[in-house]
């Protein structure tokens, strides 16, 4: 058996905004942005550069009760991964294109990390795993 999760739902507060700093800011690529007018939803699928696995679908939300998840999906933890293979690079070009972090990088036995905000307050992990970790074959 063979299977795959090919889509994780980011909660956002409006689409074209989300857009805007996942496209311009992180540099992710817009796959898909298809509107779906009898629900008075879109269908907005990003990826990060290069990337041929797992993508995040914008899902603006629709319910006064979704909005208190905007940013804050994982109650406050780490709740993305974004791995890299030059953490220094990505790292340099997100703090100058205005990305804050709210974690320093360190040096940990797994690799490089900081973590970092989304425009919603949603936190990620920038990582560059190690050569010798498990996941470092399958991320990139």
């Amino acid at each position: 058996m063979k299977q795959s999760i090919i889509h994780v739902a980011l909660v956002v507060k409006d689409y074209d905004e989300a857009i805007d700093f996942y496209v311009n800011k992180l540099k992710f690529e817009l796959v898909e942005d298809t509107c779906q007018a009898e629900q008075d939803k879109r269908w907005v699928v990003i990826s990060p550069p290069g990337s041929k696995g797992m993508t995040l679908l914008l899902a603006r939300a629709s319910k006064p009760e979704q909005d208190n998840f905007i940013g804050n999906q994982s109650g406050g933890r780490v709740f993305l991964f974004l791995s890299t293979d030059d953490f220094w690079r990505d790292y340099n070009r997100m703090v100058s294109d205005g990305i804050k972090f709210v974690r320093e990088p360190q040096v940990q036995d797994y690799g490089i990390v900081a973590v970092f905000e989304d425009l919603y307050g949603n936190l990620w992990d920038l990582l560059e795993l190690s050569a010798d970790h498990p996941m470092a074959i399958r991320t990139l």
